[in-house]
């Protein structure tokens, strides 16, 4: 009897176990179906580590919504990472196509496309400028333009600007410098688009990766004009645009200019007029622009009036060509990009030259949005920064250092060649650049 006992509990107590384990599996079920159909729809996977992937859906209509998929990300993955939630939160799109764009370009590539090969802008000059008159025998431009992986209509944009507002008879030419473009429209669709304005462009393309400076002065290299004009690839310039910055270098070659750099805006490339304004840099060598002081625009001239600049941003300006020969080029060992237009723009000034924005010329550049993660650019910027440092800022590099000490003991290469360029050009101090060019840097930064 109590055998049989046993044998009924044992038998319940198995029963009642496999009904609560088929319970609960069901109610597991359930509350996962459930989850699963709240979380359907389309999703754009970001899959850090990968590129973008869209994830197919059913309705092509719909806009794909951002869904974030986490693996084991390094430091700069989550920088990209956060960089993609920033613009998603900047913009009104959120499609694939949009981020992958802006994450290869720095802009708006959708509207960049849809925009196309050229269009018009605004006249952003003063109507004062409308009444200047310029000779008719200035001297020839060669336009040299480098790109690396640019967004082909932003390049096309620039070339056309270039070809359809300037007179044929002061374009010499434009110099195409390919740095070792990979993208598959700066290939073979370029070289065909390229027909229409034949015997007006040289393209050049590099057999290994130069970076800007060095493409610089391969461009420079082959241009036969009487000036050269150095413009960035994602540029369109405006009306009247080269004539100003031709003519003060037919009276005076150590003269070197700059338009006004009116800002196309990275997200919607609306084209926005620039106040007057000047190029400057703190003691940790980054440019900035600076307000123009009243009294220089005081006068019959008023804001058309010629400024002097104590740097140039280095993206667009005018150099007689023997000048630039003369005078030194780039530092060539200089690497990619980087410090190459405060180390021009100190050795214009300390060297004989003079260097000038002018608010008649008005040329349009898109401001790319950087990205972080880019340690190769940041080395180089580092190490062209200390080839300035060393050869041009005489004991006034300790304000350098004491900002940034680390930067000390770091390597800057043989600078042996620039220095005897300095003393052969009988170059002055950079006390004397400071006294008479910009004071403001010392009384402005001293306490920074």
């Amino acid at each position: 009897m109590r055998g049989v006992t046993i044998q009924c509990l044992f038998y319940g107590s198995l029963i009642f176990g496999i009904w609560t384990a088929l319970l609960c599996f069901y109610i597991h079920h359930n509350h996962v179906s459930n989850l699963e159909k709240k979380s359907q729809g389309p999703a754009l996977i970001w899959s850090l580590g990968k590129k973008l992937q869209q994830q197919i859906t059913h309705d092509p209509k719909q806009i794909p919504r951002p869904r974030v998929r986490f693996e084991t990300p390094d430091e700069d993955e989550t920088a990209e990472y956060k960089t993609f939630l920033k613009l998603r939160k900047d913009s009104n799109y959120s499609n694939s196509e949009y981020i992958a764009g802006f994450l290869k370009y720095g802009f708006n590539a959708i509207l960049s496309k849809s925009l196309g090969s050229e269009r018009d802008v605004p006249d952003t000059r003063n109507k004062m400028c409308l009444q200047k008159h310029y000779p008719a025998d200035l001297p020839t431009a060669s336009v040299v333009i480098c790109f690396h992986n640019e967004e082909f209509n932003a390049l096309f944009r620039t070339m056309s600007s270039v070809i359809n507002l300037t007179p044929h008879h002061i374009l010499e030419e434009i110099i195409l410098v390919d740095d070792l473009s990979s993208v598959d429209d700066l290939k073979e669709k370029l070289d065909h688009r390229l027909e229409i304005f034949r015997g007006k462009i040289k393209l050049i393309r590099n057999k290994k990766r130069e970076g800007l400076i060095r493409s610089r002065l391969i461009g420079a290299s082959r241009a036969s004009g009487d000036v050269l004009v150095f413009l960035d690839s994602h540029c369109e310039v405006n009306h009247v645009w080269l004539q100003p910055l031709l003519a003060p270098i037919a009276k005076d070659p150590k003269m070197v200019v700059c338009p006004l750099i009116d800002p196309i805006d990275h997200k919607t490339l609306e084209y926005r007029p620039s106040p007057v304004v000047r190029g400057a840099f703190t003691w940790h060598l980054e440019f900035k622009w600076d307000n123009v002081l009243s009294y220089e625009i005081d006068g019959p001239e008023g804001p058309t009036k010629p400024i002097r600049s104590p740097a140039m941003a280095g993206g667009v300006f005018a150099i007689n060509r023997h000048y630039f020969n003369e005078i030194g080029k780039y530092d060539r060992d200089m690497e990619l990009w980087g410090a190459e237009n405060l180390e021009l723009s100190l050795r214009i000034w300390m060297c004989g030259g003079q260097l000038f924005i002018l608010p008649c010329s008005r040329v349009g550049h898109i401001s790319k949005h950087r990205f972080p993660n880019q340690p190769g650019l940041m080395k180089a910027v580092t190490y062209n920064n200390l080839r300035l440092v060393h050869v041009w800022l005489d004991e006034y590099k300790e304000q350098f250092f004491l900002r940034q000490p680390g930067l000390k003991s770091v390597a800057y290469g043989n600078i042996s060649e620039r220095v005897e360029l300095r003393k052969r050009l009988g170059c002055k101090s950079f006390q004397w650049y400071l006294d008479n060019v910009f004071p403001e840097l010392e009384t402005s930064e001293g306490s920074q």
